[in-house]
């Protein structure tokens, strides 16, 4: 596994180890926890998305110097 995949697995099993510890010590109604989590989940979306962009265009300039 090269070290982009290392890096979304990590950054998976982040997120879902604290996604179950919120779930599990959240002092607020289950609406409220919900709310939260789904504007952290689209934050969460939202920097995958970038970091994943990022890398796309690394490796495209990285692909255009080699050629």
């Amino acid at each position: 596994m090269n070290n982009t995949g290392k890096i979304l697995t990590a950054l998976a099993a982040g997120a879902a180890l604290g996604l179950v510890a919120g779930i599990l010590f959240a002092p607020d109604k289950g609406s409220e926890t919900r709310k939260k989590w789904k504007a952290k989940g689209k934050k969460m979306k939202d920097d995958i998305k970038e970091k994943m962009e990022e890398m796309a265009k690394a490796a495209k300039e990285k692909a255009e110097e080699m050629a």
